[in-house]
C-alpha cells in the first residue's frame, strides 16, 4: 500500500480505504488508485484481512477429487457462498490424506463452518467432529438427520429404484446389482435396489465389492460376472465411474452394451454425458446440493441455537444410450 500511495502521491491512510472498499475517497481517486494497484501487482493479504475481521467470512470444504461428482458440488458452491459474501478454502483428502487431516487444516483457518462432502458422518463420528470443530458442520452426500451435524443428501434409494423399474419395463428380469461398501451412501442405494426388486418380485442378485468405488471396482465386478455361467441382462451400479469401469471390462471380454448387457449408473457426471459413453444414469443434481450446502451451513452461523437438519435433493432418471431392450426380446 505504501508504493501504491508513493506512486499516485497520496497518503497509506486513503489506498487502505479505498482497497478496504470504505468510504472517504472519491471516485477518481479510487480509480486512480486501483489502477496503480494493477500496475504495480498488488494483492490483498486475504489471510491478514480475516484476521482483523470480528466473524469469519469463509468456509471450509473437505472433499476428495478423484470422486467424479464432488468437483462439480465444489464447483456450485463457489457462488452460492460469494452471493452470501462468504469465500471458500479447500481441502482436499487423497491417498496420503485422512480427512481428519483436512478438517484440521480448515480449522487452522478459522473458517466459520465446515462442508464435508463424500464422508460417511453418523452417530458418533458426526458428534466426534461436531465437538472438535466448534462451528457448524454440514455433512454433503449421505448421512441421516441427527443431532451433530446437517446433512444434505440426493434421493438415493429412489434413483436406483427408478433405475430397477426403468430397465424392467425394457423387459430385463435378472438385474445385478454392484455395490461397493465403502461409498458412504452405499447402505441407501442398495436398499433402493432390493425394495424395487421385491416389489417387482425379481431375484436380486448383489456383487458386494469391499475396495473403493471407482473404475477398478466396477472392472472387479465385470470380472466376477464374467467368471459365471450366465451373465445377467442388465446390471445397475451405484455410480458413474463403476459403471465406466464395468463397460470397459465388459468390452475388453467382447461382451457389447447395451446389445449384450445394459448398464446403467448414479451422478450423471461429465463421464456419463460423453458420447463414447452415453450412459443410462441417475442425476443428483450438484447444484442444488452445493446451494442446500451453503444454505445449512450459514443458517446455524447466523443462529448458532439453531438444530441441524436433513435436506433430500430429488433424483431423476437420465435415458441414454447404454440401456436397451434384452435381446432375446428385441
Amino acid at each position: 500500500m505504501t508504493d501504491v500511495a508513493r506512486d499516485i502521491g497520496v497518503s497509506r491512510q486513503l489506498v487502505s480505504l479505498v482497497l478496504r472498499e470504505q468510504p472517504g475517497a472519491s471516485d477518481e481517486t479510487r480509480a486512480r488508485v486501483w489502477a496503480a494497484a494493477a500496475r504495480l501487482g498488488y494483492r490483498p493479504h486475504v489471510g491478514a484481512r480475516a484476521l482483523r475481521q470480528s466473524a469469519s467470512r469463509q468456509l471450509g470444504v473437505v472433499f476428495v477429487p478423484t470422486h467424479a461428482t464432488e468437483p462439480d458440488i465444489v464447483e456450485a458452491i463457489y457462488p452460492a457462498a460469494a452471493a452470501q459474501g462468504y469465500q471458500l478454502v479447500l481441502s482436499a483428502v487423497t491417498a496420503t490424506r485422512t480427512s481428519a487431516q483436512a478438517v484440521e487444516e480448515l480449522l487452522g483457518y478459522r473458517c466459520a463452518g465446515l462442508i464435508v462432502i463424500g464422508a460417511h458422518l453418523a452417530g458418533k463420528a458426526a458428534a466426534e467432529l461436531a465437538a472438535r470443530a466448534r462451528v457448524p458442520v454440514v455433512s454433503v452426500g449421505a448421512g441421516r438427520r441427527n443431532a451433530s451435524v446437517d446433512v444434505v443428501r440426493s434421493a438415493g434409494d429412489v434413483g436406483v429404484a427408478l433405475c430397477v423399474r426403468h430397465l424392467a419395463a425394457l423387459g430385463h428380469r435378472q438385474i445385478a446389482y454392484v455395490h461397493s461398501a465403502s461409498m458412504s451412501p452405499a447402505a441407501l442405494r442398495l436398499s433402493g435396489y432390493l425394495k424395487a426388486m421385491a416389489e417387482l418380485a425379481l431375484q436380486p442378485a448383489v456383487l458386494e465389492l469391499h475396495g473403493d468405488y471407482t473404475e477398478e471396482s466396477g472392472a472387479e465386478a465385470a470380472r466376477r460376472l464374467l467368471a459365471e455361467r450366465r451373465l445377467p441382462t442388465a446390471v445397475v451400479t451405484g455410480n458413474d465411474q463403476a459403471a465406466m469401469g464395468l463397460i470397459l471390462a465388459l468390452a475388453r471380454a467382447g461382451v457389447s452394451v447395451p446389445e449384450q448387457v445394459s448398464v446403467t449408473g448414479f451422478d450423471d457426471s461429465r463421464f456419463a454425458r460423453l458420447s463414447a459413453v452415453d450412459l443410462t444414469t441417475v442425476r443428483q443434481d450438484p447444484v442444488r446440493m452445493g446451494a442446500a450446502a451453503v444454505a445449512a451451513v450459514l443458517r446455524r452461523v447466523l443462529d448458532p441455537k439453531a438444530r441441524p437438519r436433513e435436506v433430500v435433493i430429488p433424483t431423476r432418471l437420465v435415458e441414454r444410450g447404454s440401456t436397451a431392450v434384452p435381446r432375446s426380446r428385441s
